[in-house]
């Protein structure tokens, strides 16, 4: 007989239905075979997809999470997407979710009974100058970037490329067999702007993502990418406009506080709607 796995869509980083990035949770995983866990990923063709088992630890709930080619360690809009969903029928305050790189804490804001924002605290990045960085730039079709290429890496491995103005990351248009061969990073990262205001596009064609409505994993490193080399101040709260190229236009906060020399927490946020519910039955 075939199984039923019960699951649930949810829209992050927006608190409008339709948009943002898409995200499948399956709630209860325990009775989904392991060898059905990339293919059910694979099936939903969304950026990432998440399954929830029971705590091994301190936490609420631990996460899995899976981009239609492999398994992550962490990724942010499964992260804070999932803690919408739990959280909501669980009235808490803050969820703890057990991740591949440790315990991340999600604070959840309400609006009377309503869910209406999500604070998730993200581990402190390493970075590092990116070895490939030219190849990259030509793989992106830029002659240059505004900054130093870094790439940071806080469980997953993001690169950055700054470029003039939001008009120049909108009419990105890289070659993505090129962009294939640079995965050593999960996210590739295009940026610009000013002040608190930034536009972000994310190209992942060797993780199964051609290009991502919203990386929450990619936000607070960018943060400190700013921070570290002088655009924004340190403690300064950043909105990142992501997705509005592929029709899922997203939205999210980040900050980061500290010095260069040490950086004291990463905060990321945003809000999401869940859209849908459902089963597949394999």
């Amino acid at each position: 007989m075939r199984a039923s796995h019960r699951f649930a869509v949810v829209d992050v980083f927006t608190d409008e239905p339709l948009q943002g990035n898409q995200l499948a949770v399956f709630t209860d995983a325990r009775s989904i075979p392991e060898e059905l866990l990339l293919p059910l990923a694979r099936e939903t063709r969304f950026s990432e997809c998440v399954f929830v088992y029971p705590p091994s630890g301190d936490g609420h709930v631990r996460i899995r999470t899976f981009t239609p080619v492999r398994e992550i360690p962490y990724a942010g809009h499964p992260t804070l997407g999932t803690a919408f969903l739990l959280g909501a029928p669980m009235q808490l305050e803050e969820i703890r979710l057990e991740t591949g790189i440790g315990v991340v804490a999600v604070r959840l804001e309400r609006d009377a009974d309503r869910l209406v924002f999500g604070r998730m605290q993200q581990p402190v990045p390493a970075w590092e100058p990116y070895a490939r960085a030219e190849a990259l730039l030509a793989g992106l079709r830029v002659a240059r970037s505004e900054l130093p290429v870094d790439v940071y890496d806080s469980g997953v491995r993001h690169v950055f490329v700054v470029l003039p103005g939001r008009d120049d990351v909108a009419a990105l248009e890289p070659d993505l067999a090129a962009l294939a061969r640079h995965g050593d990073v999960l996210g590739i990262n295009c940026v610009a702007g000013g002040g608190a205001e930034w536009k972000l596009r994310m190209f992942a064609p060797a993780w199964g993502m051609t290009e991502d409505a919203a990386t929450g994993s990619a936000a607070g490193p960018l943060a400190v990418h700013l921070a570290r080399h002088g655009l924004i101040a340190w403690g300064d709260g950043i909105r990142i406009e992501q997705g509005v190229e592929i029709g899922r236009r997203s939205a999210l906060d980040a900050r980061a506080e500290g010095t260069a020399e040490r950086v004291e927490r990463v905060e990321v946020g945003g809000s999401a709607v869940v859209v849908a519910r459902g089963e597949f039955r394999v």
